[in-house]
């Protein structure tokens, strides 16, 4: 009988023990997957934010049509450049009312909706020429401001970065709570099959053959704790998604997705190489191999 059957009937004998470890393990791994998702998605928008080819310039109240006319049509054809939108200030006004109706809002003049020409720039233009035109914009006489949304996409690398801090923390955790359980978890198998266990020995069994069960042991509560934490957030994401897709792409201007495949397994291997390391690690300080 191979290590696979030997390890398989084990765990099939004491159940209901090992299914308590997986469960307690993919609990551990529920906040990783958890923090890794959301480091995920902020990395999309980030992405999306610093490729976003906007640029909103605000116009000064007192500029006159034939100026911004001429600056219309000079943005048009400006190198990079693949569309002006000129946007009135009773337009500004009828869209914002329209995406909030306060009556606060209603109540402000004209003057504290600017007009405005949206600029949308080809992708291809890097960021540092799209700072640039900001900047030859912002000179211009008739222009109050110009927004690149270069804050936001600050804003959200600020946000990966400490979600990948975080990350990394609870890899840590993780890592002493999956040591934990599956130590525990090998200890009272090792207890409960000690006599068979000194039976192999006294007949000559080699120590990797004794060994080799409860490493694998370990294995498998490392994997399936971490594929149930992969389905438990799964499931919690199709939920949301389901429910708040449509407002979540209009906020951050793209899908949410979930974890990459290879993330995923990559998780996975890692539940099992961490299980299969803490069996290993718990055989050492109880068995004499």
């Amino acid at each position: 009988m191979n290590a696979f059957d030997r390890a398989f009937r084990a765990m099939r004998s004491d159940l209901e023990v090992h299914l308590l470890s997986i469960f307690s393990v993919g609990v551990a791994f529920v906040c990783l997957v958890t923090a890794m998702l959301v480091v995920v998605n902020v990395d999309h928008v980030q992405e999306r934010w610093q490729h976003i080819g906007k640029l909103s310039v605000y116009l000064k109240a007192n500029t006159a049509p034939e100026r911004v006319n001429e600056l219309d049509q000079a943005l048009r054809v400006t190198p990079g450049v693949s569309g002006v939108h000129f946007i009135s200030s009773e337009e500004a006004r009828r869209d914002l009312m329209n995406d909030h109706g306060d009556d606060t809002l209603a109540a402000l003049p004209e003057q504290a909706f600017p007009a405005s020409l949206e600029i949308e720039t080809k992708e291809s233009l890097p960021p540092e020429a799209r700072e640039q035109m900001a900047q030859q914009l912002r000179a211009l006489p008739g222009v109050e401001s110009v927004e690149t949304y270069g804050n936001w996409s600050s804003k959200l690398a600020s946000v990966f970065s400490g979600g990948v801090t975080a990350a990394a923390i609870l890899t840590l955790i993780v890592l002493g709570a999956v040591v934990s359980v599956v130590s525990s978890t090998i200890r009272m198998a090792l207890q409960k099959r000690r006599v068979e266990v000194e039976v192999l020995k006294l007949v000559g069994a080699t120590d990797s053959y004794v060994r080799g069960p409860f490493i694998i042991e370990g294995a498998a509560q490392g994997a399936l704790g971490a594929f149930v934490a992969i389905a438990m957030v799964g499931a919690l994401y199709s939920f949301l998604r389901s429910a708040f897709e449509a407002h979540l792409t209009a906020l951050l201007g793209v899908s949410i997705t979930f974890l990459p495949w290879t993330l995923a397994l990559s998780l996975l291997v890692g539940g099992a190489l961490l299980g299969a390391a803490a069996a290993y690690l718990s055989l050492r300080k109880l068995l004499v191999l």
